[in-house]
C-alpha cells in the first residue's frame, strides 16, 4: 500500500500559502498538514480556525489538522466546522482522551492521538483500538526545521505493533519531524504510512518536485507485504460507540 505524503504549512510561505499547497498538490500531496499552536503547550503560536476554512476553500486534499493546544476539546467542533478531514491531539494533555476521541469521530473527522518523543507507547493502550491514526512526534513540537530523533524509527515500530494487538491494524501510523528523503525510507520500512514533511518540502528551491521525490523515495521503501492499510482519509469514519459524559 503506498504511503501518503501531507506536507506542512507551517514551514510554508504564509503571504502565499494557496500557492504553496496547489505546488505540493501537483506534486502529489495526498493530504496538507496544519499544525496548530497555542503558545502554552508548545512555544509558538500559529493559526486557528478562519486559516483552516481559508486553506479549505483552495486544497483539493483533505486537511490533516494536529491540535498543538493545551485544551483542544474547546476547539475541535470549530476545526470540525472549518473543514478538518482529520483531527489529532495529545495524550499529554488530555485526562479524559477516550472521550474526545470520540467526540471527534462523531462530528464525521478522522481522530488520531500523538505522542511527544518522551511519552512512552504504553500510553496507548487503553486508546489503540478507538483510534483511526495515531502520530508519532520525531522532534520535540514547537516548531519546524528540526534534527530527526533516531529514536523515532523504533517508537514507529512499537506504535505498529500496539495498533495491531489492539486488532486496529487499518489505522495508519503517521509521522511528524525531520522527514527527508534521507529518513523517510527508514521509517516506513518501520511502518509509517503517513508522512509530514516541512522544511524538506517548502524550504526546497522547488516544493512541487520536492513532494515527488519524498513520495517516491517513501513508497519505494514499502515492504512487499505490509502490515498496515492505511484508510483514506477522505472515508467517513466508522459510528463510534457512545461516549459517556459530555465533552
Amino acid at each position: 500500500m503506498s504511503v501518503q505524503i501531507a506536507p506542512s504549512i507551517l514551514s510554508a510561505d504564509f503571504a502565499a500559502l494557496g500557492d504553496a499547497v496547489a505546488a505540493a498538490e501537483r506534486g502529489g500531496a495526498d493530504l496538507i498538514h496544519v499544525d496548530v499552536m497555542d503558545g502554552h503547550f508548545v512555544p509558538n503560536i500559529t493559526i486557528g480556525p478562519a486559516v483552516v476554512k481559508a486553506l479549505r476553500r483552495v486544497a483539493r486534499v483533505p486537511l490533516d489538522v494536529h491540535l498543538m493546544i493545551t485544551d483542544p476539546d474547546k476547539y475541535i467542533d470549530a476545526f470540525a466546522d472549518a473543514g478538518a478531514s482529520m483531527i489529532s491531539v495529545h495524550v499529554e494533555v488530555l485526562p479524559h482522551l477516550h472521550r474526545t476521541v470520540h467526540a471527534i469521530r462523531a462530528l464525521g473527522v478522522k481522530a488520531g492521538v500523538v505522542l511527544n518523543p518522551s511519552t512512552p507507547v504504553v500510553a496507548l493502550e487503553e486508546i489503540a483500538a478507538d483510534v483511526d491514526f495515531i502520530l508519532v512526534m520525531s522532534v520535540n513540537p514547537g516548531f519546524g526545521g528540526q534534527t530527526f530523533i533516531r529514536r523515532s524509527t523504533s517508537k514507529v515500530r512499537e506504535v505498529r505493533a500496539a495498533l495491531d494487538r489492539a486488532g486496529n491494524r487499518a489505522a495508519p501510523v503517521e509521522i511528524d519531524g525531520g522527514i527527508d528523503t534521507e529518513t523517510a525510507p527508514r521509517v516506513v520500512a518501520a511502518g509509517a504510512r503517513i508522512l509530514v514533511a516541512g522544511s524538506a518540502i517548502f524550504h526546497a528551491p522547488d516544493p512541487e518536485r520536492a513532494t515527488r521525490e519524498l513520495k517516491a523515495a517513501a513508497n519505494g521503501a514499502v515492504p512487499a507485504s505490509s502490515s498496515a492499510v492505511p484508510r483514506s482519509a477522505q472515508d467517513a469514519p466508522s459510528p463510534p460507540s457512545a461516549p459517556t459524559g459530555g465533552r
